[in-house]
């Protein structure tokens, strides 16, 4: 049913067949390739990034759970990318609105990774009914929820930490 297309995607260039824990690989593949979206084209092109997973990782799940019993392999990981996209949108936006180098912003860039997974696993509240929704829409958005839950968490951690 899938084509490669669909499974290069899903699995985000194969980062999830990686073992053990595929989302956390998942999420941490994430990480250089938006440093690489953001080094060429700044906050623009991350958003860019960011809606294209959306879209993407949508048509890709759809076609590679189509037909078959579980609807959210451990290996379709364009979700967690989305998400860790999003997590990562403070730190982004902190360093084009500061001047800061990219890198030099490790803290909120480990706060983010740390504060998506944290989300993606416990799944509190509206997480845990965006996974619960089943199909293609609640693979991708639970973890859009828990990028936008740990957006803020890395922006108020970035906020009390340059205010104090």
């Amino acid at each position: 049913m899938s084509t490669r297309l669909s499974h290069l995607i899903a699995t985000f260039f194969h980062a999830g067949h990686l073992r053990p824990a595929p989302g956390t690989w998942g999420s941490l593949a994430a990480l250089p390739a938006a440093w690489l979206l953001l080094s060429l084209g700044g906050v623009t092109l991350l958003l860019i990034g960011i809606v294209a997973a959306c879209g993407l990782g949508y048509w890709a799940t759809a076609l590679e759970t189509k037909g078959k019993s579980d609807k959210d392999p451990s290996e379709i990981v364009i979700d967690e990318v989305a998400g860790q996209w999003i997590a990562l949108l403070p730190v982004a936006i902190g360093a084009a609105y500061s001047g800061a180098p990219l890198l030099a912003l490790w803290p909120g860039w480990v706060a983010a990774f740390a504060l998506f997974r944290l989300f993606d696993i416990l799944k509190p509240g509206p997480i845990g009914w965006a996974d619960r929704l089943g199909g293609p829409m609640g693979v991708m958005l639970d973890d859009v929820i828990a990028g936008v839950f740990a957006a803020l968490g890395t922006g108020l951690m970035g906020y009390l930490w340059h205010a104090l």
